[in-house]
Formats: C-alpha cells, sequence, structure tokens
C-alpha cells in the first residue's frame, strides 16, 4: 500500500515540536527506520470499506477500491469511491516521495464539478472525505523530518511493543500535520505500528489502532484498523477502515496514476 503503509505510519505525523536536534535517539530512530523500510510489496490491490461513525453511534459506510504501485523509492496511490451515490466516482489520487524535500502531491476528483482539485499544503491537515483521517496522513512521511524518543517496552493483545514518541524538526511540518504530539506502539516481532495515540491542537486527541492483520507471501497486511477522535473521555467521530480482496505484486499499469485516470474512473 502506500495506503497499508501510510496507515502503519500515520502515527509518526501526529507529533510535538522539538527544541533541538538533540532530542532525537539512536535506538528509536533505527526502529523506525525497519518500519519505514518493511516489505509492503511493489503493488498492491485492495477493496476497501470506510466506515463513519458519529458521536450517536449512527453510521455511513463507502465502498472504495484502492491500487498502489511503487515507482522506485517513490509510489502512487489511486482510490475510486464506488458507494454510496453521494461519493460515486469520487477518486483521489496520491504521488508520495521519498525525498525528505519534496512534498507529496495529492489530487481529489470531484464528480459534481467535473473537476480535479489539488490539495495544496495549507488543507493537508483537513479531514480526508468527512473520516478521522487527515489527507496528510493519507501520504508518505519522511524519516527525517522527524526526532524520536524511545519511551518504554509494553504490550498490545499479548504482543511486545516498543513506545515511541516522534516530534517534527520545524514548525511547517508540525502545522501541515495538524497534530501536536503522539506516540506510537510498534510491534517487536514485525515492526508494524498497531496502536497510537495523537494529541490533536484544541485539546482533541486521536487513536489509532490496527485490529487485524496478516501475513500474506511474506508481506504483513492490515486487514482492520480504525482511527477515533475523541475530547477528554468524549468520542466525537470515529473511522474504521477494513480491507478485502488482497492482490499483492499483480501487475497495475502506469496509467492507472494520472489525474486523467481520476476523470475516467474504474
Amino acid at each position: 500500500m502506500q495506503l497499508q503503509k501510510t496507515l502503519l505510519l500515520v502515527t509518526i505525523a501526529l507529533s510535538i515540536l522539538s527544541p533541538s536536534l538533540q532530542a532525537d535517539d539512536a535506538k528509536a530512530r533505527a526502529i523506525m527506520k525497519k518500519v519505514d523500510a518493511r516489505d509492503d510489496g511493489k503493488t498492491l490491490e485492495q477493496d476497501m470499506q470506510m466506515i463513519l461513525v458519529d458521536k450517536s453511534g449512527r453510521t455511513r459506510s463507502r465502498a472504495i477500491k484502492s491500487l498502489t504501485k511503487d515507482f522506485g523509492k517513490d509510489s502512487r496511490q489511486v482510490m475510486f469511491f464506488k458507494t454510496p451515490a453521494d461519493v460515486k466516482n469520487t477518486a483521489f489520487l496520491t504521488y508520495s516521495y521519498d525525498a525528505s524535500n519534496k512534498d507529496d502531491d495529492q489530487w481529489l476528483y470531484l464528480p459534481a464539478l467535473r473537476k480535479v482539485k489539488r490539495i495544496p499544503s495549507s488543507d493537508k491537515s483537513s479531514s480526508f472525505m468527512g473520516s478521522d483521517f487527515s489527507y496528510s496522513d493519507m501520504g508518505k512521511v519522511s524519516l527525517d523530518d522527524y526526532d524520536f524518543k524511545l519511551l518504554k517496552d509494553s504490550k498490545v493483545r499479548g504482543h511486545a511493543v516498543w513506545t515511541i514518541q516522534s516530534t517534527p524538526r520545524s514548525k511547517a511540518i508540525a502545522k501541515k500535520s495538524g497534530y501536536t504530539k503522539s506516540i506510537e506502539l510498534v510491534r517487536k516481532d514485525n515492526y508494524v505500528i498497531v496502536r497510537s495515540v495523537g494529541f490533536v491542537r484544541g485539546g482533541k486527541k486521536k487513536y489509532l489502532d490496527v485490529s487485524k492483520l496478516h501475513k500474506q507471501k511474506g508481506i504483513w497486511v492490515v486487514d482492520e484498523t480504525s482511527m477515533t477522535t475523541k475530547k477528554g473521555k468524549k468520542k466525537l467521530h470515529k473511522t474504521i477502515l477494513r480491507f478485502s480482496k488482497t492482490k499483492l505484486n499483480k501487475p497495475i499499469s502506469d496509467k492507472m496514476f494520472s489525474t486523467l485516470r481520476l476523470e475516467k474512473g474504474l
């Protein structure tokens, strides 16, 4: 995925400002490098169900087709919304770059307007399609933009994890992500981020939880994850992502990853 890796790395972007580079922890950085380098396949095709849950427990469901492909060290991901009618034929494209000095490029096709909209950096902290994930969450994170600190060892669902804090190295990075602090829990056996807490400006927190995953062709793949937004103990909103029909390393045409394809659809 880029999406799969994004979901596993998303909380690196939920960060606090660092006063200096001296806050960086060599062991924590080594762990996060292994998280970033973890094999997620050359291509990934999946069906995705996005379930939006409001504070009263009411749900809305969306069906999405997701395609991802590596382009050297960079990657590209396209998502086509299939149902319901109010979002059908909406499409989203991300070009994720390995270079730390190059922002991801993102475009959203809105069928009602018959227009492809480029997502500016100033909007990347806003909600992606009404979900608890932001546009920034849907892109790639450069480890060079962050300092890392190893806090403690713990367990999640019986698996040993490292608890790591990440902090951006500039105000611009923090502003783009929209977050003020993050703590992520990394499984020691497979270097997957399985849980995190992200602190949002205004006293809100976002809780990421990877509840189901499996190993396919030697690659760990997420089957279900969620992001819950809270203020204090009050739950404001939740987004559940469920993945199925996962196909790894299947040939995908480069033409699928273009703004023209966004308009044409699947």
